[in-house]
């Protein structure tokens, strides 16, 4: 028996709404990582029919929270990276991923793009040589926040932002994550919801500030 491989989600309405005139380039972003990244072990076999909603949209409505020099820590497929910087091209990005396969696709799609915009690292977050010179950081589906936190705080400058897409469970990874969020002095902690009204699964975020 031949296995069909699960159609592409049909792009929804609130895709043009969120790029505007970037939606171009998300389009073919997203056409490239349903042709290829269950092969290259991007995405699971599942996602594609939910790719648009769960992975692409979900990660592009938290753009305006973003400006200066923002660092995507476990890039991956370029969720949310990759999607920030086509929706934000005045934002720099700094996309930290230590996998080589996972830089290679994040590589070929910056220049299949012409993203201007983004800059990719091979390293691990804990492995940063640059101190703390970025301006926010963003994470998903990284690891927990109590794990997330050591790894993102140290990059931020003093007074930058970190905003972590987290799920429903976003408030008690906050109460668990108490002694992080102490020990890397960070302030204002709280979970926004983003794209009421726009998604029907509206993302959330952790977002805190950097002492």
């Amino acid at each position: 028996m031949i296995e069909i491989a699960p159609q592409l989600e049909p792009e929804p309405a609130a895709a043009e709404i969120i790029f505007g005139d970037r939606i171009d380039a998300a389009r073919r972003f997203t056409v490239a990582l349903a042709e290829h990244g269950e092969e290259r072990g991007l995405i699971g076999p599942l996602e594609r029919p939910r790719l648009w909603s769960r992975h692409i949209l979900n990660s592009a409505v938290i753009a305006p929270l973003f400006a200066g020099r923002v660092g995507d820590v476990g890039s991956g497929a370029g969720l949310p990276g990759l999607v920030l910087a086509i929706a934000r091209p005045d934002v720099e990005w700094v996309l930290i991923e230590p996998m080589e396969r996972r830089v290679v696709w994040l590589l070929e799609q910056v220049d299949a793009l012409g993203l201007h915009n983004v800059e990719v690292v091979r390293a691990r977050a804990e492995d940063w040589q640059r101190s703390a010179e970025l301006d926010a950081v963003t994470a998903r589906a990284v690891s927990a926040l109590r794990t997330l936190i050591p790894l993102t705080a140290p990059l931020v400058r003093d007074g930058g932002e970190l905003v972590l897409l987290k799920g429903a469970g976003a408030p008690a990874e906050i109460e668990k994550a108490a002694k992080q969020i102490s020990r890397f002095g960070l302030s204002d902690v709280r979970v926004e919801v983003i794209g009421e009204g726009v998604l029907a699964d509206p993302s959330r975020v952790v977002r805190a500030r950097v002492r």
